[in-house]
């Protein structure tokens, strides 16, 4: 298993396990929503993100952190470059 993929499993797990835990009646099972969770971003979910994105940044080779838009503009100059390279 690579860093990335060991990174992703624990947060899909707390996610799924937030959203369906047992024993949560009907109602309050609707107002578990991603939304609801990301809005109230509990550190658990902070530090298991964090996680991630360094596990992501190191598999790319890219310092950690970087802000949203230097990670966007390097991912376009990727997709530019494979597609170049693609014709």
């Amino acid at each position: 298993m690579n860093e990335v993929e060991a990174a992703a499993r624990p947060l899909n797990d707390l996610r799924v396990g937030w959203l369906n835990p047992p024993g949560v009646s009907v109602s309050d099972l609707a107002k578990r929503t991603l939304t609801n969770l990301y809005n109230s971003a509990p550190t658990w979910l902070r530090q298991t993100h964090e996680r991630l994105d360094r596990a992501v940044h190191e598999a790319y080779g890219w310092p950690y952190p970087l802000e949203a838009d230097e990670v966007l503009a390097r991912l376009l100059e990727m997709n530019r470059a494979r597609s170049a390279a693609s014709r």
